[in-house]
This record gives structure tokens, sequence and C-alpha cells, in this order.
């Protein structure tokens, strides 16, 4: 075998602004569609006008917008495994991973740009045509950027102090990514003010940060020789036996179970934090940004501690509390408004500080439990197969994101007067958190542990 070399400091924060970048397309697409497209009444009177029909498309239950995420979802259900297996089995000279990720780098994030480009200027069925269209070719390219992206971090993460340098480092540029993405109300407001109209201040904004999103994207494409630090034989199975052996795992099965609630608890949370500030909150659009710039930078605060207690406790306790946390967060969350003796801002500032060693443990260790599987699943059967448990975990995330777009486009619709909808939104994230909390305590981490540390 031939020898690789040891990721050092600086190529693993190479790597990590690859996450920066994809995870501001991301947070883009989660945190403003609906806000764009299914604007509440506060944001209407702002001056967001209607792009697409607004109606229940199917039994009443789905609006257009949600449908349009729904069927997507679809088409991406597909491409997740293909992607994966066809990055599990690249033998390019350049690697598995990097190949993939430098040709989706541009589509990925043209994509996330047209997305908010309606053809028409004005309410129309051919925009729902055209969001459909982007959503399907967005969540395309993020699959084969992120697929074998979260691929490499098992296999550049030669042990678990590596392992746990990179999961903490992506974590960091993955909620910076975000930070950035929920800095655009600030951006469109002082282009707004310089006397841009709100659609094209919009555009403006998303477009900008889409590009610099991709070029981060090829920060770890262009500074990382992958075949300097991975030696991997290209897998032989095909997509659908890749797949079947990787669900066979049991203890990845528990884990994408809980994964998939977790997802679907946070982008609901995401996705509606917006319009907890504007109807419940009644405040400016512009404190969303404040909100989440300083939940990001509180739970930054946290790496530390979360990185010291790992060791000490495991990563299946503190993943079990970052869920207990969440669930009261959002459950607070629901009584936002009058319900509270509290100043309306001072509400908000206090989510954030709750909130915040949640958003830091959930955002290093998740990773690092699928690179522990994904390494004891290799040591088990001979085969590496780490592309197929990132598809895995990239159609939960997914997945998650669809689900939770289609209750939130549907919950908002409900008493929107008096913003009834956003209400039940927090307690339903709140209910999937209990959920995604009962699932992965049946992960067994010391078998996982065990197997590792044995191989």
């Amino acid at each position: 075998m031939s020898q690789v070399k040891k990721l050092s400091t600086g190529k693993v924060w190479c790597f990590a602004v690859g996450q920066f970048g994809w995870s501001v397309l991301a947070a883009l697409i989660s945190s403003w569609l609906v806000n764009y497209y299914q604007p509440d009444l506060a944001t209407q009177q702002a001056g967001q006008p209607i792009f697409i029909p607004q109606g229940l498309a199917v039994f009443g239950i789905l609006t257009i917008l949600g449908a349009i995420t729904a069927f997507g979802r679809i088409f991406d259900a597909i491409t997740d495994p293909v992607i994966a297996s066809l990055s599990d089995r690249c033998k390019s000279k350049d690697g598995r991973r990097i190949p993939f990720m430098r040709a989706a780098a541009v589509p990925f994030a043209l994509a996330c740009i047209l997305t908010f480009w309606s053809p028409v200027n004005g309410e129309s069925w051919v925009n729902a045509g055209f969001l459909f269209l982007m959503l399907m070719l967005f969540y395309l390219f993020m699959t084969m950027y992120c697929t074998p992206y979260n691929a490499l971090i098992p296999e550049l993460g030669s042990n678990q102090q590596t392992r746990m340098a990179i999961s903490t480092s992506i974590s960091f540029t993955y909620i910076a990514g975000m930070a950035m993405a929920y800095l655009a109300p600030v951006i469109w407001g002082a282009l707004q003010g310089a006397g841009m109209d709100r659609v094209t201040a919009i555009r403006a904004t998303f477009t900008g940060m889409s590009l610099i999103g991709m070029v981060c994207m090829f920060v770890p494409v262009f500074t990382i020789r992958e075949k300097d630090y991975v030696v991997a034989a290209p897998s032989e199975s095909t997509a659908l036996k890749s797949l079947g052996a990787t669900f066979r795992n049991r203890d990845f099965r528990v884990f994408v179970a809980s994964d998939i609630a977790y997802f679907l608890g946070i982008t609901m949370f995401q996705t509606a934090l917006p319009f907890f500030v504007t109807s419940l909150l009644k405040l400016d659009e512009g404190m969303s940004t404040v909100y989440f710039v300083l939940m990001t930078a509180l739970s930054v605060l946290f790496y530390v501690p979360v990185n010291k207690l790992t060791p000490r406790f495991g990563k299946k306790k503190l993943i079990l509390f970052a869920f207990v946390v969440f669930t009261i967060s959002f459950v607070y969350t629901a009584f936002f408004g009058s319900a509270l003796p509290i100043p309306p801002a001072v509400q908000g500032y206090i989510l954030c500080a709750v909130a915040a060693p949640a958003m830091a443990i959930f955002g290093i260790l998740p990773q690092a439990v699928v690179a522990d599987i994904a390494e004891c699943d290799a040591i088990e059967t001979g085969e590496n197969r780490s592309g197929m448990f990132y598809a895995a975990r990239t159609f939960a995330f997914k997945l998650g994101q669809s689900i939770a777009m289609l209750l939130v486009t549907a919950f908002a619709t409900i008493g929107q007067e008096t913003g009834a909808g956003y209400r039940i939104t927090a307690v339903a994230a709140a209910v999937v958190c209990v959920l995604g909390g009962a699932l992965f305590m049946v992960y067994n981490e010391k078998r996982v542990y065990g197997k590792i540390m044995k191989g």
C-alpha cells in the first residue's frame, strides 16, 4: 500500500472552506425560499410581490410551493445513491471525490441563483414550472458536490483526532455559511436604501452570495490532492447493491432515522424563523439576521467544550442532550409574542442563548458519527463505501428539508393574521426532535467504537 500524507491543519481548513461554500447555497434555499415565494402579510406589506400561485394544490393540504418541493425530492431521491455509487466506483487519476466536486461547483451555484430569477414579472404558472426545474437542478448538483465531499471526511481523517478536527472545522464553516445567508436582509435592505427595488435587491444579494459560495467550493478542489491523502480501491458494487449493503448496517439505519427527524425539526425552525420574528414578535425582518448571527456566534463558544467533553461522555450522550435542548427551545418559540411577559426583542435573545449549545453539538458530532459507522463497516465488510454512507445522510438532510417545506408552507396558511400557523410549526418541530432523540437512544456506540479500536 502506498504511503499517504497526514492532513495538516492548513489542509483541514482548506477542506472546510468548501463546506462554507455549499452551506451558503443550501441556507439561501432553506431559509429564504418560502419567505420569497410564499410571503406572509408583513413581508407582502414590505413590498414582496407574489410570483407563483398561492392556493392549496393537493387535497387542500399542500400549497403550490410545497408541492413543487415535494415532487422535486422524488427526482432527488433517485440521484443520491446514483452519484454515491459513481463516486465510490470512480477510477479517475485525481481520485474518487475531487472530480465530482470540481464538475458540480459552477452549475450548483448557477441553479441557486436562477431559483430566484422568475421569468415572468408577476404571479404565473410559468414561474412555478421554472422554479420546479431550478430546484431539481439545484439538488442534483448539490448531491454531486456534497456526497463526494462528505465521503472524504473518514478518508482524510485517518484517526479519531484528525476526524474530530475535520468535523469541528467544517461545523464552524457550515454555520458561518448559514450566518452569511442570514445577512441577506441587511444587504438587500442597504441596496433598497440606495434606490434599488426590493426584488432586484434580493436577487443581487443572492447572486453575490452564490458566487462567493462557488469560489469557496473550489478551494478544496485546487488545494488538496486527494491521492496524496487517500488510498482506497474503487468499489465494484452497483448502486443498488451498495445501497442495500449500506442499509443492512443496523447502527446506520438507526442514525439515519434519527437524522431525518433532526433535519426536519431544525429546517422547520430555520425556515419559519423570519416569520417568528415578523409575525409573532412583530419586529423588523432584519432582526432575524441579528438573532441567527448571535446564535451562531454563541454556538462557537461551545466548540471547545464539545470537543473536550466528547472523549469523556461519548458522542451519543451529547447528541441526546442537544435533542432535549432543541425541544425546549422550539416549545419556548411557540409562545413568542404577547403570551410571554418579556419584551419581544428580549424573547429572541433568550432563544439564541438557550439554543446555542445544541447548535454546536449538532454541528460537530453527527458527521463524526457517520465517519465512525463508515469505518466500522469497512472493517467488517472489507469494502470502503463511504460515498454511499454520506449519500444516505445527504438524502436524510434533503428529505428532512423537503418534509419541513411541506409542513411549513401548509401551516403558514393557518390563521395568517394571528400567526397561529407559525406557533404550530414550532410545536411540530419540538415533537419531531423528541422522536429523533428517542430513535438515537437505540444507536450502539459501544459496538462501533469497539470494532474501530480492534480494527
